[in-house]
Parts: C-alpha cells; structure tokens; sequence
C-alpha cells in the first residue's frame, strides 16, 4: 500500500499581485511512497522541497495534479490525525517546560487526561529528554529542541511523520540516537518522510529518495540503485605478480591499486567472468568482487550539476 501518492503535482506562484508572471515551485513531479518506509527528499535551496511538503500537509494548495496520503485526497481533514510533523526552525515558547510542550501538542492531538502524563513522560524518554522535562525551554540547546521537536512529532501515534531537518544542530551521538529511534519507528510500521541537507544521514537510514532540482524530479529510487556505478567493479585478491598486473592493465584496461586491488570497466556481466576466469588461471585468489560505488554526497552533487 502506498501511504503517500503524488501524480503530476504542479505549483505555481503568482510573481506580482496583478502580474500574469508566475513562478514554477513545481512542475510535474509524480513519485510513491510506501507503508513502512523511511523516504528521503533531497534538492538543493529552492528545489520545491518545502512546498511539496506544504502541499502533502493541506498547508497550502496544488495547480494541478493528484497528491492523496492514505488513499485520500490531501485536503480530507481526518487524514490529518494520521500524521507527526516536525518542521525546520520550529519554535515553542521559552516559558513552558518541555513537560507542558509534549502536553499541549498531546491535547491538541485529542489525548486524554488522564493519558497524557505516562504518554509524555514516554516520548520524552524516547527521545531521550526524560531527565529535562521540567526544565523551561529557554534553558535549552539546539539539539534539546530538535529532540524535544521529535517528541512533539511522535506524540499523537502517528502512521505518517514528517521530518524537517530533524538532526539539525545535534551532535554525532545524538544523531545516531536519533537514527535509532527512526528505524525503531519503522519496525512498528510507520513511514517516515524525511527532508534533510545531510545527505551521510539520509543515505544511512533511507530506503529510498527522490531528488528535486528547479521544481523537476531528476531522480527517484532506492539508495543501493542511485548510489552504484553499474559499469565498474573493485577486486579484491592475494598478491599480484607482475605478469598479471601488466595484462590487467593492457587487456583488461584496469586501474591497479597495489599488489591486492584493480578496479575495472565493464560491458557486462560476461566481462566479469572472464577477469575472475583470467585470475583464477593465473593461481591467484578472489577476496571479494564489488560494484564501486559512489557516495549519496557525491552522486547528488555530479546530479545537479548536470542538470544546472
């Protein structure tokens, strides 16, 4: 089942009041996002991403296309009591303690009574804020309200959650501890929709991601896909002598890389068979044969600036 469905999804922004000019936020873009799954949204500043997830929230409103979370149009209101979000730079007042924060988002969310104190002592534990719950906010570091932040998204239950940034300001430990929380969420069946600048993050926990340049969706699909270079494989192996490192290099047009690695580009699967066939001949042992690949960082960048 998909939880989140986007077809065609356009948004355009009047650029002047009484002007015919508009602005392209978005242009066409159509992506799935299934139950269960940790989805990562990826563009650089003024790709769209904000107002795609403005749009998948009912904050503001579509030109054309279809958007539906949960098989419903984006505007049911009942759909939203099956959705946390987080937004970036989110602020609460610096005179409630973190308590009275996850308390009143709990009663806004239609907790009862008599649940709220064991729900948000809970969260707060979760996200590990349990020991700070009575202090006022204005105490708070950046990372203690993303964390705080976090709580507030979890608080009502939610099958869908959306996180902006949510590991912005928080230290390496704190980040992994965040992760953790994450993938726990998954186990129960929750989809997360993630929207981050950081991209080691986002490759460490996605599924999948779609990135968005200019308002356009230039790629979509899981990390493992996006992140391998298809023609190239690293061989791991006992020494080479020096009569296999030269017909590496000649026949097989090779990169060595010592005595125990070569990289090589390759037509296709047949032409990995014959390097293993050739080393193998040679009395040489195979360690380990992979597909090179790039990093979620680098791939995004060499992907924008193609497209720029």
């Amino acid at each position: 089942m998909n939880v989140i469905e986007i077809n065609n999804l356009t948004k355009h922004f009047s650029s002047k009041r009484f002007s015919g000019d508009k602005i392209k936020a978005l242009e066409n873009v159509s992506f799935n996002v299934g139950s269960g799954e940790i989805f990562g949204l990826l563009g650089p500043n003024g790709a769209g991403k904000t107002t795609l997830v403005k749009i998948l929230l009912g904050i503001t409103f579509l030109t054309q296309g279809k958007a539906a979370l949960f098989d419903k149009p984006v505007t049911d209101v009942n759909v939203k009591r099956k959705i946390g979000y987080l937004p970036e730079n989110h602020k609460f007042p610096n005179y409630l303690t973190g308590e009275q924060v996850i308390e009143y988002f709990g009663r806004l969310s239609g907790l009862k009574k008599y649940d709220l104190d064991k729900t948000t002592y809970k969260y707060l534990k979760i996200v590990g804020m349990d020991e700070w719950g009575t202090t006022k906010i204005k105490k708070y570091s950046k990372g203690m309200m993303q964390r705080l932040g976090l709580a507030q998204a979890m608080i009502s239950n939610p099958d869908l959650i959306f996180l902006d940034e949510p590991t912005d300001g928080v230290d390496p430990i704190g980040r992994k501890e965040i992760r953790d929380v994450l993938l726990e969420l998954k186990k129960q069946g929750k989809t997360i929709f993630l929207n981050s600048h950081l991209l080691s993050e986002i490759e460490l926990i996605c599924d999948r991601v779609a990135i968005l340049n200019k308002g356009a969706l230039i790629k979509e699909g899981s990390v493992e896909d996006i992140t391998t270079t298809e023609n190239k494989y690293i061989f791991t192996t006992s020494d080479l002598d020096d009569a296999t490192m030269n017909k590496l290099l000649l026949e097989y047009k090779s990169t060595v890389h010592g005595k125990n690695e070569f990289t090589c580009l390759v037509n296709g699967v047949e032409d990995v068979n014959k390097i293993i066939d050739f080393i193998r001949s040679s009395g040489i042992l195979i360690h380990g044969v992979n597909q090179e690949k790039n990093s979620l960082e680098s791939m995004f960048i060499n992907l924008i600036e193609q497209k720029n």
